[in-house]
C-alpha cells in the first residue's frame, strides 16, 4: 500500500508539474496515452509469443548453433522451498536453447533430506548436484562454478525463474561478440511470472552507474575462463558479492554487454534484496567495501559513502591541493535581480575555495545594469564582467567568455539559476578531474519543486528530452537514476561542467546552434571523442527556466529552433538520435519519466 500511495504521489506531481509547463491540450493528450498504455493487458507483457519461442526452437535443432556456448547456471541452494525449487528447474527445462547445465550447490541444513527427495523428480543428466557445507553465499556459489563444464556462466538465485528464451539470447550474444561479460533487463514477480509486478530496464554498460548501484544484478553470464582470472565471488563481500564481482569483471573487460529483453525474473520475498535491502543491513557495509577497493584498484582516489537511498552509494572523489581553478561563465543580458539571487547563492553557499566568475554581458539596454556591474564587482571577489556584442549566440557568448576564462575546468551557468548544495561545485569538479570524463551535469528544480532537469535523453520527443522532468524532488527516480551519479549522453547547458581541455579540443560549442540543442550537440561531440557524460544529484540548484529569453513557439524563433533541430539531425543521423545507449528501447519515447512502452522487445 505504501509503494501505491508513493506511486500516486509521484503521478500526481508529475501531472501538476507537466500541466503548469506544457498546458491543458497536451497534458490532456499526454494523460489519455498513459491511461491507454495502462489499460492494456499485462499478462505475459515480457514473455516471448508462442512462434517467436517455437522458431528459436527450431532453429537450435539445426548445425548453426553447433558453435554456441555450453552455458552452466550456478544455484546455491539453501533449504529451498519445494515450490520455488520446482519453479526453478522447470524454467530451465522449458529453455528454448538446449545447451545448458544446472549446477546445484545444496548448503541446506535443516531442510536438506526434503530437498534431497525434491531434486528426485528430475531425471535430466544436465541437472547436477553436489552437497556441500553451508558457509556464505559467496562461496557456496564458488562450489557450484567448481561443478561446471560449461564455457560460460550463468547466475541464478534459488528462488528466481529464467524466462524461456534466457539461454537462447546469451548463448547467441556470446558467440556474435567477443565481451566475456552479458547482461540483461529483469521484471520482479510475487507468484506468477505471467503478471509481473515491474520491469527493470536497464542502460547499456555506465561504469559510473555501476560504482553508483548494482543496476547489472540479473541476469548476469560470464566466460568461465574470465570468472576464474578474477578469482570467482569473494566472501569479504558476501551480501554484495555479485556487485563486487561486477566491478572486478569490468574492470578486466571493460565493459558489459547489455541484452535489452526481461530474461531473469526476480521473485519479491521478505528475505530476499528484491524486498528491500531492510532485509539484509550487512548488504551495505559489503558494498562499500567493495566499491572501496575497486577505486583501489583502478588508482581512482576517493572513498564510498551511502546515498541518498537505500542500496545506492556515493563515491566522494579526493580532489588536490591547491585545488584547481573553476571559472564560472555567464551569460547575461539586463535581469540583474536573476543575476544577483545566482551570485548571492553561489558566493553564500559554496565550499569549493578556487573558482572565478566571468559574466558575460549581452547587449543589456537598462542603464542601471551597468551600474550594477561595477557594484557586483567590487562586492564579489574574482568577479568579471566582458562584453559581447554580437546578437544573441548561446554558444558563441560562451566561446568568448572561454577565451578569458584562466580555469582547469570550465562551467557554463545560466543567469536564471540558484545554488541550492554547499559541496555542489565540489561535487562538478571532483566527477570532471575523473579519467575520462568530458562533461557532469546538476540536478535542477522548478521553484515549485519538481524536477526541471536529471539529465537528457536523446530520443525523447524525438530530438531530446530532460530525464525525470516534473518528477518530485527528493524522489529516487527510475531505478535510483534521479538519485545516483549516473552515465548520459548529454546534459543541460545549464549548469555544464567541462575540463578546459576537453572544451578545446572538440572546438567548444557550435555556434550554429545559436539557442536550442547547443548543449546535446556538445556533449555527444563530447562522448564521441570517447569521453564520458555524467549526472549528479549530489549538486542542486533551482532553475528559473526561460526568463531571460522566452519559449520557441512562434516566429523567427520558432524557425530557428526547427532549424537547430534539422541540423542535430544531419548531424548525428536519425537512428542516433532515437538509441540512446544510456537510455533503454523497451522504455518509452513519449515522456520523460520512464514509462514501459505498450510493445516490448519480444523478438
Amino acid at each position: 500500500m505504501a509503494q501505491r500511495i508513493k506511486r500516486l504521489r509521484e503521478l500526481f506531481a508529475y501531472g501538476w508539474g507537466y500541466l503548469r509547463q506544457e498546458g491543458f491540450a497536451r497534458t490532456w493528450k499526454r494523460g489519455v496515452g498513459f491511461l491507454r498504455r495502462r489499460m492494456k493487458s499485462k499478462r505475459g507483457r515480457y514473455l516471448p509469443t508462442k512462434q517467436v519461442l517455437a522458431a528459436q526452437r527450431a532453429f537450435c535443432a539445426t548445425d548453426a548453433v553447433k558453435s554456441w556456448p555450453k552455458i552452466s547456471v550456478l544455484v546455491p541452494l539453501f533449504n529451498t522451498p519445494d515450490k520455488y525449487l520446482t519453479d526453478l528447474v522447470e524454467s530451465l527445462l522449458k529453455q528454448t536453447y538446449p545447451n545448458w547445465e544446472l549446477c546445484l550447490a545444496d548448503a541446506s541444513t535443516t531442510e536438506a533430506v526434503r530437498v534431497a527427495e525434491t531434486l528426485k523428480k528430475w531425471n535430466d543428466p544436465r541437472i547436477v548436484t553436489k552437497r556441500i557445507e553451508n558457509k556464505d553465499i559467496a562461496s557456496n556459489t564458488n562450489a557450484a562454478a567448481e561443478m561446471a563444464t560449461g564455457s560460460w556462466l550463468a547466475l541464478l538465485d534459488h528462488d528466481d525463474i529464467l524466462s524461456p528464451n534466457a539461454m537462447y539470447e546469451v548463448a547467441k550474444a556470446a558467440a556474435g561478440q567477443p565481451c566475456g561479460f552479458i547482461y540483461s533487463d529483469e521484471a520482479l514477480f510475487t507468484t506468477d511470472i505471467t503478471r509481473p509486478t515491474a520491469g527493470h530496464f536497464k542502460p547499456d554498460f555506465a561504469p559510473d552507474y555501476l560504482r553508483s548501484c548494482n543496476y547489472i544484478c540479473h541476469l548476469a553470464a560470464f566466460t568461465k575462463e574470465l570468472y576464474e582470472a578474477v578469482g570467482g565471488e569473494r566472501s569479504e563481500c558476501s551480501g554484495s558479492q555479485d556487485h563486487d564481482l561486477f566491478l572486478r569483471l569490468t574492470e578486466r573487460t571493460g565493459g558489459a554487454y547489455h541484452i535489452p529483453k526481461v530474461l531473469y525474473y526476480w521473485r519479491v520475498s521478505a528475505a530476499s534484496t528484491a524486498g528491500g535491502v531492510q532485509a539484509k543491513p550487512y548488504v551495505e557495509a559489503a558494498a562499500i567495501r567493495a566499491i572501496d577497493e575497486h577505486l583501489q584498484r583502478t588508482g581512482l582516489a576517493g572513498h564510498t559513502e551511502k546515498g541518498i537511498y537505500p542500496s545506492t552509494y556515493h563515491v566522494v572523489y579526493d580532489i588536490p591541493e591547491p585545488a584547481p581553478l573553476v571559472s564560472i561563465l555567464i551569460p547575461n543580458k539586463d535581469h540583474t535581480d536573476d543575476l544577483e539571487k545566482a551570485l548571492a547563492s553561489i558566493y553564500a553557499l559554496t565550499d569549493y575555495p578556487a573558482f572565478e566568475i566571468i559574466v558575460i554581458e549581452n547587449n543589456s539596454t537598462d542603464p542601471e545594469t551597468f551600474a550594477y556591474y561595477a557594484a557586483a564587482q567590487l562586492k564579489y571577489p574574482n568577479l568579471r564582467v566582458i562584453e559581447w556584442k554580437g546578437p544573441f549566440n548561446f554558444s558563441a557568448i560562451n566561446n568568448y567568455g572561454r577565451k578569458e576564462a584562466g580555469g582547469e575546468y570550465i562551467l557554463l551557468l545560466n543567469n536564471d539559476v540558484e545554488v541550492l548544495s554547499a559541496g555542489w561545485l565540489r561535487e562538478m569538479t571532483a566527477l570532471a578531474m575523473q579519467p575520462g570524463v568530458g562533461g557532469v551535469g546538476a540536478l535542477l528544480y522548478y521553484p515549485d519543486d519538481t524536477v526541471q532537469h536529471a539529465g537528457v535523453i536523446v530520443g525523447l520527443g524525438g530530438f531530446a528530452g530532460h530525464s525525470h522532468k516534473y518528477a518530485r524532488r527528493g524522489a529516487s527516480g527510475y531505478m535510483f537514476r534521479q538519485a545516483t551519479v549516473n552515465n548520459l549522453s548529454a546534459v543541460t547547458g545549464a549548469c555544464l561542467m567541462v575540463p578546459a581541455a576537453v572544451y578545446d579540443a572538440v572546438g567548444g560549442l557550435d555556434e550554429s546552434f545559436a539557442v536550442a540543442y547547443n548543449d546535446v550537440d556538445f556533449c555527444l561531440r563530447i562522448r564521441n571523442a570517447g569521453c564520458r557524460i555524467l549526472f549528479t544529484p549530489y549538486a542542486e540548484l533551482y532553475h528559473y527556466e526561460s526568463k531571460s529569453r522566452g519559449l520557441d513557439k512562434k516566429g523567427a524563433a520558432l524557425e530557428r529552433f526547427e532549424g537547430e533541430q534539422q541540423r542535430l539531425r544531419e548531424r548525428f543521423g536519425r537512428e542516433a538520435l532515437i538509441s540512446d545507449p544510456f537510455y533503454n528501447r523497451n522504455l518509452t519515447l513519449d515522456t520523460e519519466d520512464f514509462n514501459e512502452t505498450a510493445v516490448f522487445a519480444r523478438d
